[in-house]
C-alpha cells in the first residue's frame, strides 16, 4: 500500500508536466494566417473601428506601414497628429498595449491586456491588403 501512493502521485505529476508542456507550446499556423487575430478583431476592436470607413475611431485597412494622425477624414487628436508614429508590429504593439502611456492625450482609452492577442490582432492588420 505505500508503494502505491508515490506511484499514484509520480502518475499525477507527470500528466499535470505534460499538460504544462502542452500548453506553452506555439499554437499551430491559425494565428500566422491571421484567423485569429480577425476573430479578435472583430470581438475587441469593431465597437470603434471598421475597416473601410470611419467610427469613433478612423478606419484601419492599411494601418500596418501608415503613418498616426493621417486618414485625411478622421479627425485625430492633436497628439496623434503630431506623433510622425509609423505604425509597424512593435508600435502597434504598444499602442494596443497602453494608448495613454504610448501616445499621452490620443483619446484612445482601450487597451488589450494578453501580449498574444496583440500579436494576432496585429498579424491581422499586417496582412490585409490596402483595398
Amino acid at each position: 500500500m505505500v508503494c502505491r501512493i508515490p506511484l499514484v502521485l509520480t502518475g499525477c505529476v507527470a500528466l499535470w508536466l505534460a499538460l504544462v508542456s502542452f500548453l506553452a507550446l506555439p499554437r499551430s499556423g491559425k494565428a500566422q494566417s491571421g484567423e485569429h487575430g480577425k476573430e479578435l478583431f472583430e470581438k475587441r476592436c469593431t465597437g470603434c473601428h471598421a475597416l473601410d470607413k470611419e467610427k469613433e475611431g478612423p478606419r484601419l485597412r492599411g494601418v500596418y506601414g501608415r503613418t498616426s494622425g493621417t486618414v485625411t477624414s478622421f479627425q485625430y487628436s492633436e497628439a496623434l497628429k503630431t506623433a510622425h508614429i509609423t505604425w509597424d508590429a512593435a508600435s502597434l504593439d504598444k499602442w494596443l498595449a497602453d494608448p495613454e502611456k504610448f501616445v499621452p492625450d490620443s483619446d484612445m482609452a482601450f487597451q488589450i491586456v494578453r501580449a498574444e492577442e496583440r500579436t494576432d490582432i496585429i498579424a491581422y492588420l499586417k496582412q490585409l491588403p490596402s483595398n
